[in-house]
């Protein structure tokens, strides 16, 4: 595996946990304001979040909150 097949990977993987973890803490406090909007932890926002970055996590919450609409 090449320098820059690893680098890419591991910023991958960094990206994701990172996400998730802002998922995690932005449900929570969505929760506790009573707003009933919630993304799920699960691949599919994984993916998103390690490819994607942080827009990828405001696009998750952007989907849901047009769902309300």
């Amino acid at each position: 595996m090449s320098k820059e097949h690893s680098g890419f990977i591991i910023n991958f993987l960094v990206r994701a946990v990172v996400g998730i973890g802002i998922i995690f803490f932005v449900n929570q406090y969505l929760d506790y304001r009573n707003i009933s909007v919630s993304v799920g932890i699960n691949g599919i926002s994984f993916l998103t979040s390690g490819l994607l970055g942080m827009p990828g996590i405001a696009l998750l919450y952007g989907i849901l909150f047009y769902q309300i609409l």
